[in-house]
């Protein structure tokens, strides 16, 4: 599809009418859950350093002793809540804004399977904190001490399964409710009451037949089953009217009714090892969704009365395994794995790739006051000129905690406050980013 086209196919569904997704944001102060306030991992910060000195900028503290996992901390009211496996347990930490530590709870065990660590970042809520955990078991915390209030074994509740490289998504609080994906037999996601776990609504199970094999190959006969969850958490925006839930699950894109649980749409995506793992991105009235041995693909979301279905704009080569992307303007910004194992960005009206570069690894990424805040998974922190006209790394340096040789530092940066927050298993480093004087 070219530009042209495109343009007025976007100007005729979106930009006439005016018809813009808008995505829910958090009430709480800071960055209180996955990807941020809104979950577009888009920082509002300003004053912030514009290229670091040689070296990187300054290091303000370092923890360890979180054991091992790829969770991204979250920060609210004055406390780091992050995650990670230590020995058979499952810890949940707490400490202060200069790393201290204030307590350290527990979610049930530890994950021993393939690629063992903790996976879900907190969620912070009207004074209560929410996690899941690998095993798909979601706990209700006292943030002030972190005494358990409530906790619901999903799997058994829904009748769901677990998945190759485990539970790992974060919870999504919609007013009095917070948004799980159990997958299974009795529903794909569902919402609790957050006071006290009961279920306030379970989506249909998505159902569908399989022909081929997990990992490849043909099945001798297909095999109706209900899809598992993926390794995706989901966004909760507003658009014609109705409030949708979009997320992936093992197999499919999907959206769900926020308010009714209905099940909204679904398209296929199936992968050779059933991993879609990133967080959908909105873009005007379109989401973005990418993963690794499948085309990314734009589709818009039309809403007509009570019905809603979707129409693909157009597909491109970013097959984003875990990173996630943003929207900045009309630009897309992400990474390529297994095609080019890189970084760089697309026009979000035609998919074309404007910019890319393999300088970096493929990684995940922050926007904060005009620079990309990208964490290679080789162990690289890069900021970036996102121009797409000058697409350039202006500053980088080593992260300390990062190991080359494993390419495994997967945790999402955090900008809060003047601050970047860097993890790598065993350890959460705290850096100065800060433009004095502004």
């Amino acid at each position: 599809m070219g530009r042209a086209l495109a343009l007025i196919l976007l100007a005729v569904t979106a930009g006439i009418a005016g018809e813009v997704g808008r995505l829910a944001a958090s009430k709480e102060p800071g960055w209180p859950q996955w990807r941020g306030a809104r979950r577009d991992g888009i920082s509002d910060e300003k004053g912030l350093l514009q290229e670091w000195p040689e070296g990187g900028p300054k290091m303000l503290w370092s923890v360890s002793g979180l054991g091992r996992g790829w969770s991204s901390p979250i920060i609210v009211r004055g406390t780091i809540y992050i995650t990670g496996d230590v020995g058979e347990e499952l810890i949940i930490f707490a400490f202060d804004l200069e790393g201290k530590e204030r307590w350290r709870s527990k979610n049930g065990r530890s994950w021993k399977g393939s690629y063992p660590g903790a996976r879900g970042s907190c969620t912070y809520d009207d004074g209560r904190l929410y996690h899941i955990n690998a095993h798909n078991r979601i706990a209700c915390l006292d943030p002030a001490d972190g005494k358990e209030l409530w906790a619901v074994d999903l799997i058994q509740r829904f009748e769901g399964r677990n998945i190759m490289w485990a539970i790992a998504h974060h919870p999504l609080i919609d007013g009095s409710r917070v948004i799980v994906t159990p997958g299974g037999k009795k529903a794909l996601m569902a919402a609790l009451d957050k006071k006290t776990g009961e279920t306030a609504w379970a989506s249909e199970p998505l159902l569908f037949e399989r022909t081929v094999k997990f990992g490849g190959g043909d099945l001798p006969q297909p095999v109706k089953e209900a899809d598992a969850p993926g390794y995706s958490s989901p966004i909760l925006f507003e658009l014609g009217g109705r409030r949708h839930l979009v997320s992936c699950s093992g197999r499919h894109a999907f959206s769900v009714d926020a308010d009714t649980g209905k099940l909204l749409w679904t398209v296929p995506m199936p992968t050779r090892w059933e991993v879609l793992a990133n967080t959908p991105t909105l873009y005007k009235d379109c989401v973005f969704l990418a993963a690794s041995d499948t085309h990314a693909r734009l589709f818009r979301i039309v809403v007509e009365g009570e019905k809603v279905r979707t129409e693909e704009l157009w597909a491109c080569d970013m097959d984003t395994c875990h990173g996630s992307a943003v929207a900045v303007g009309d630009v897309i910004y992400g990474s390529w794995y297994r095609q080019f194992n890189g970084v760089g960005c697309l026009d979000a009206l035609t998919g074309k790739t404007l910019h890319r570069t393999n300088e970096l690894t493929m990684g995940s990424m922050v926007w904060a006051d005009g620079r990309l805040y990208y964490l290679a998974q080789s162990g690289t922190m890069a900021l970036i000129k996102p121009d797409p006209a000058d697409f350039r790394i202006i500053s980088r340096f080593p992260f300390p905690g990062g190991d080359a040789r494993r390419s495994d530092v997967w945790a999402h940066p955090v900008v809060l406050d003047g601050r970047l927050y860097l993890r790598h298993h065993d350890k959460l480093s705290c850096y100065d980013v800060k433009e004095r004087g502004r």
